[in-house]
């Protein structure tokens, strides 16, 4: 018997099902992550900015990814957040699949760069990263902390 297939869809409607997977993945990507509730995903779900990807596999949620995109003077730009895919469903390409659809989305969407952000020690990440074709850029990332 083969792998099981992996499919990426938009999340374009928030059920418990999906509520249930992002309280599951969430910790696995952030320790600092809240939990979301119904409302809170889906007033992610529903922004104009936000495409939410989520990665099945057998059925069942094992991962997702959120696009945004937004329009500055200099064009559009495509931000990649919160990829994750559940430690349990195992290496099957689901962290692979979510990154290529959003890089289509974007691509079609007009957006002539993707950017994300990844920590040096999350180091598989990063190779799938530079497989899917990222560079790494000589920029300095910062963050201001709202109490």
């Amino acid at each position: 018997m083969g792998e099981a297939a992996v499919q990426v869809e938009v999340l374009d409607s928030v059920t418990d099902e999906a509520v249930e997977a992002f309280s599951r993945l969430l910790p696995q990507l952030s320790s600092s992550a809240r939990p979301l509730d119904a409302a809170a995903l889906s007033a992610i779900a529903s922004s104009p900015a936000v495409t939410v990807l989520v990665a099945r596999m057998d059925g069942k949620i094992i991962g997702t990814l959120s696009l945004a995109m937004f329009p500055v003077p200099t064009g559009l730009r495509a931000w990649i957040e919160d990829v994750v895919v559940d430690e349990a469903a195992g290496h099957h390409g689901a962290g692979t699949a979510l990154v290529r659809e959003a890089i289509r989305i974007a691509e079609q969407a007009g957006a002539r760069t993707v950017d994300l952000t990844s920590r040096p020690s999350r180091q598989a990440a990063g190779r799938l990263y530079e497989k899917v074709g990222f560079t790494q850029r000589d920029s300095r990332v910062y963050r201001y902390t709202v109490d």
